[in-house]
């Protein structure tokens, strides 16, 4: 039994024995079938009309001759029954072997009906040795991607199968490597959102404390509390966007509400909140189908970071072209440089220069992409169009009835 495990486990031997035990049962078969007919053949010996004359081409016997069936080299035996109703017998001799000259007896291994047997076992042998590299060579793509797995589920994330043919090994390669490049993309992104956020998470603590430790000693300045509120704030909107930007990431779709959203009044009201200016091109309302929360996040958002950084007005311009919805939200702050305009969309990422104590977190441009890419959507950072300083966040929406990929 232990000799016996090991080659079950191995699903190639078990094909590669499959096929030759199949080649050996079909031989067997077609072995019984020629012994059979040949066997039936010499049942019933065929009858044969002889005419026996004399030397002067009398006839001396006419009649219809059955041959007799006798063992194995005692020769031919038939009888005769003439029209007269007269029974003759005709005896011959045994047949004389035939050999050829420099023939001896193993060559008559190779005439019938040895030729067959010798037939079906070199057969049996090509077929054996001819498909156990072509299953070897199938079965080693598979063995390739049980050790990728396996070394995938001991955390090696970083493991790959090789593509190879358009089969469907090939195409399970493919499949598994495609999950393993998005969960190893899910698992450093929230290693990195974990890293940065627990770094974010200690300047407003820190100040947090040296704020309560100068209340306690009565040596705070007037302005000390409203400074620990403002932290508090920034602790609240911080674990509020972690939580926002985790449950986007994997792809979490509870609390998601599908819907007509208009577009022009959501502008309107954000704009209110930071004093915005707001511009249509007039075609009416621009309706959109997604989540209003999350839309409403992406254009305060938008606007709050223009309006951290600019030193004059923030504008916000709504216009349809074809099936799009474009936003634009431009202000009139330092700018992005354009080498850094797709870096502003990592979570955590600040412009170099940047202080923490401008506001933000530096995970409000990353949800908007988040954002903008669950609804079918994209947003890039670009220049103003009319050449002054600052910098334009342009959204496209696809417009209601346009598809959505909003989950």
């Amino acid at each position: 039994m232990s000799l016996i495990s090991p080659f079950s486990r191995r699903l190639y031997l078990r094909i590669w024995l499959a096929v030759v035990g199949g080649v050996l049962v079909f031989a067997f078969a077609v072995g019984i079938a020629w012994r059979w007919a040949a066997e039936q053949s010499q049942q019933q010996p065929p009858a044969r009309e002889i005419v026996i004359t004399d030397a002067q081409g009398r006839t001396l016997v006419d009649g219809v001759g059955i041959r007799q069936r006798r063992e194995p080299g005692e020769g031919v035996r038939y009888r005769i029954e003439s029209e007269a109703g007269s029974v003759y017998e005709m005896e011959l001799s045994p047949r004389p072997p035939r050999t050829r000259p420099g023939e001896h007896g193993p060559a008559s291994w190779f005439r019938p009906p040895f030729s067959f047997l010798w037939m079906l076992a070199l057969v049996g042998i090509a077929v054996t040795v001819g498909v156990f590299p072509i299953i070897r060579r199938l079965l080693q793509r598979l063995e390739q991607l049980e050790r990728s797995v396996q070394r995938f589920g001991e955390g090696d994330l970083s493991v790959r199968v090789p593509e190879q043919g358009h089969d469907e090994v090939a195409r399970l390669s493919r499949q598994f490597n495609a999950a393993a490049a998005r969960i190893q993309a899910l698992v450093q992104s929230h290693k990195s959102l974990l890293a940065n956020a627990s770094h974010e998470l200690r300047s407003p603590l820190t100040r947090i404390r040296m704020g309560l430790e100068l209340l306690q000693a009565g040596s705070a300045p007037p302005a000390a509390r409203a400074e620990i509120e403002r932290n508090i704030a920034e602790l609240d909107q911080l674990v509020d966007e972690i939580l926002l930007a985790s449950r986007l990431d994997a792809g979490v779709s509870d609390g998601v509400h599908i819907e007509s959203v208009d577009l022009l009044g959501l502008a309107a009201e954000e704009c209110v909140r930071v004093d915005a200016e707001l511009s249509t091109d007039g075609t009416g309302p621009l309706e959109v189908l997604g989540d209003g929360r999350l839309l409403r996040r992406v254009l305060r958002n938008l606007l709050e970071n223009a309006r951290r950084y600019s030193q004059g007005e923030v504008t916000l311009s709504l216009q349809r072209q074809g099936e799009v919805n474009v936003l634009r939200v431009c202000d009139l702050g330092p700018g992005v440089p354009p080498e850094q305009r797709e870096r502003i969309f990592e979570p955590f990422y600040r412009l170099p220069g940047a202080s923490e104590r401008s506001g933000g977190v530096g995970l409000g441009l990353a949800l908007v992409r988040s954002i903008a890419e669950r609804h079918g959507a994209n947003v890039h950072c670009e220049g103003r169009p009319d050449g002054r300083q600052g910098a334009c966040f342009v959204l496209r929406l696809p417009a209601q009835g346009a598809a959505s990929s909003l989950a």
